[in-house]
């Protein structure tokens, strides 16, 4: 998955934000090295982009309603079945 820089570029600002001030003069050395660790990080997990969970979502939602259709159709060939056996 390609994560997206401007995201992760955020996240570190945000970080940076929360350093007291004394921290200014490493700010960019961290910088560079909490990039290199988020991106290391993210990269190790298993993600998928927000386009492929709704895909998947979707394909899940379809195989549902087909599976509860077919439940249906199941339920009354076997109560067919058992009508047609309970009148002989």
């Amino acid at each position: 998955m390609m994560i997206d820089d401007r995201k992760i570029d955020g996240l570190i600002r945000d970080i940076l934000a929360h350093l007291p001030e004394g921290m200014t003069q490493v700010t960019e050395d961290l910088r560079k090295n909490l990039k290199s660790a988020v991106q290391a990080g993210l990269a190790r997990m298993d993600l998928v982009t927000r386009e492929e969970f709704d895909v998947q979502a979707e394909l899940l939602a379809r195989t549902r309603a087909l599976l509860d259709a077919m439940e249906k159709q199941i339920a009354e060939l076997e109560r067919a079945l058992s009508e047609k056996d309970s009148s002989r």
